[in-house]
């Protein structure tokens, strides 16, 4: 079965970051033989003086293709982990959704997209998580990071939120490469412009700070914009971690 894994809130500022976190869990779920995992993704969520968080209020998901009967195994892993592994002080939530309780993705969705734009109860969360059959806990703390983890799982469903965890390593000339370069690389599925026009593969990029990639129509795109440095290669420019600071 297809499960979503997300967590939120378990890191404080001296610690490691929840999404290191949650590559620890990915990790462990394939070396444990339950299932492969894909990417963690960021999602970026509301930053407002009523919602406690550390640093930027983003939570982390995976979706993982879970072997038969190792649902209850996952969850319970997933809870002593938080409960060992999340920082003092942190108020750590996990949410864990299948397929069944997927079916009817809309209500899920649209909390996702609440959750970057108002503040939520976590009555809210356990409710809807209560209706729609998905697994929400909290493992420490007051608990808070079920908003998120919850809300993470609905932006990571709807396809068009979040930026991948970590950077891309891409083979270039001179800092330069083409989009079918790019595209030879097995975490980038486009190349797209901010407004949604996919490049042709003749097209050539300048990579510049961190090459990160974004969900977008449930796949991983490398977004870019005109390179306007003056420089002869002309062209594009992948986008700094500064224009992707809403993903």
């Amino acid at each position: 079965m297809n499960v979503y894994v997300c967590i939120d809130d378990t890191d404080s500022l001296d610690s490691r970051g929840t999404g290191e976190l949650a590559d620890l869990l990915a990790r462990e779920v394939e070396k444990r033989n339950w299932g492969f995992c894909s990417s963690v993704t960021r999602h970026q969520l509301y930053v407002h003086p009523d919602i406690p968080y550390t640093s930027h209020n983003s939570s982390m998901c995976f979706t993982t293709r879970l072997e038969e009967g190792k649902l209850d195994s996952l969850r319970d892993y997933a809870a002593r982990f938080l409960a060992e592994e999340s920082a003092a002080g942190s108020d750590p939530g996990l949410c864990i959704a299948t397929d069944e309780s997927l079916s009817a993705p809309d209500p899920l969705i649209e909390f996702g997209i609440r959750a970057k734009q108002s503040v939520i109860t976590m009555q809210e969360a356990y409710d809807l998580a209560d209706r729609l059959g998905i697994h929400l806990s909290c493992h420490g703390g007051t608990g808070q990071g079920i908003i998120g983890a919850l809300a993470g799982v609905g932006l990571r469903l709807g396809g068009n939120d979040g930026r991948m965890r970590g950077s891309l390593s891409l083979p270039s000339e001179n800092g330069t490469t083409t989009v079918a370069d790019i595209l030879s690389h097995a975490g980038v599925d486009e190349v797209r412009t901010m407004d949604g026009c996919a490049l042709g593969e003749t097209e050539r990029v300048r990579l510049v700070d961190k090459v990160k990639t974004v969900l977008r129509g449930g796949k991983m795109v490398l977004l870019v914009v005109p390179d306007g440095d003056g420089s002869e290669v002309g062209g594009w420019k992948n986008c700094t971690r500064q224009q992707l600071k809403s993903y």
